[in-house]
């Protein structure tokens, strides 16, 4: 209850004035201001119209939806974008799929656009993140089709057609072009049997290309690891 000053040469305190009582500090009860109640039933009403809160629900992201602690923090930084991730991961079954495109395609949209409004409707995403769990696309060209989507919006199904980017589902076909690669490119055979995994990559970046990148890139590394032994 008091000031005091320092010496730093001697290392002392000393006393510079004492403050007694409680009108030193300028501590005054409000004699105008009466106790406040808060009835319990209103504090049950206002708990109920609360919509669930994001700690919340990012814990039952995790613990329903599979999603890791960083993505489930990242799909509750807003109600909208919980929202929106939740109508996506329901309507694809895809919930790591659609935290992804959430994080990445959307949010460089959103970046971009400066409104902060998802110009895309969910079932437009669960619906390409669908033909992307079904190998009927690719990540390469689900992406270019995404940028379409957002623009002008239409029927994912009927630009995939339209555009020619079904991934290619013929196994005899597929076959034909890994025999054509192998044949074509023995230098990167040699290597790749030698030991030297980049030609590898290399024999399957030709068989992409010569399939004009509608070949799944799993199924053809795995087609021409079975053939090259």
């Amino acid at each position: 209850q008091a000031t005091v000053l320092f010496d730093p040469d001697s290392g002392e305190t000393r006393e510079m004035r004492s403050k007694e009582d409680a009108h030193d500090y300028r501590y005054f009860p409000d004699p105008d201001l009466p106790p406040l109640a808060i009835p319990l039933d209103w504090i049950e009403r206002v708990r109920a119209a609360m919509p669930e809160l994001p700690r919340h629900r990012a814990e039952r992201f995790q613990r329903h939806l599979g999603l890791s602690a960083y993505d489930a923090a990242m799909m509750t930084q807003t109600i909208g974008v919980a929202t929106y991730f939740e109508t996506v991961a329901a309507t694809s079954g895809q919930p790591k799929l659609a935290a992804n495109w959430i994080m990445g395609e959307v949010a460089r949209r959103l970046n971009a656009s400066g409104t902060g409004e998802i110009a895309l409707p969910a079932p437009t995403l669960a619906a390409l993140i669908g033909r992307i769990a079904d190998r009927t696309i690719s990540n390469n060209a689900a992406r270019q089709l995404f940028d379409e989507l957002w623009q002008e919006g239409g029927d994912v199904d009927a630009l995939l057609d339209a555009r020619g980017l079904r991934q290619l589902a013929d196994s005899g076909e597929l076959e034909r072009i890994v025999d054509e690669v192998i044949a074509a490119n023995a230098k990167s055979v040699g290597e790749f049997r030698a030991g030297k995994d980049k030609a590898f990559n290399a024999l399957v970046g030709q068989a992409m290309k010569a399939s004009k990148g509608k070949a799944d890139p799993g199924a053809v590394a795995a087609l021409l690891k079975r053939k090259l032994g």
